[in-house]
């Protein structure tokens, strides 16, 4: 082979090295691209993901404060009724001092009986008292009546 041979085969080598080094690096620049724009796609997609999960959580605290100002109003409620509750209580055992027909002795709170709504009451010349028993749900565990001559 003459120099001139040698020096083309050389120089038709160094040609296709050289080609295959830029192909390479060019699928290597689209690969690249191709890595960029599904990271940028993923990461739009995590701010939308983001954004739900912040606004679900806002949601969420918003539920949360309305069940508590629910609960501090049921409380609230509560006390007021409980209140309300003594009160009616306290005026029972007033209407019992004033009532002729009460035995002011007996302090039995949970009295009833069918004439009255509270207290003793009268049936037939009679003193009727009623004493009624409740466990801690308010059912009647135990329900006497007791009658006695009128004195």
């Amino acid at each position: 082979m003459s120099t001139g041979a040698v020096i083309a085969i050389v120089v038709a080598a160094l040609i296709v090295l050289a080609l295959l080094w830029m192909l390479a690096r060019r699928g290597r620049e689209r690969r690249l691209e191709g890595r960029r724009v599904e990271a940028r796609q993923i990461r739009r997609d995590a701010e939308v993901s983001r954004a739900q999960a912040d606004r679900t959580r806002a949601e969420a605290d918003e539920r949360a404060a309305r069940a508590r100002a629910e609960e501090a109003g049921a409380r609230e409620q509560a006390a007021h009724a409980e209140v309300r509750q003594r009160e009616a209580q306290e005026r029972h055992i007033e209407a019992d001092r004033v009532d002729p027909d009460v035995d002011e002795n007996d302090d039995d709170p949970d009295r009833v009986d069918g004439m009255t709504s509270y207290g003793q009451g009268e049936g037939n010349g009679e003193v009727v008292d009623r004493h009624t028993e409740r466990d801690d749900e308010g059912d009647v565990v135990s329900d006497e009546e007791y009658r006695r001559p009128r004195t």
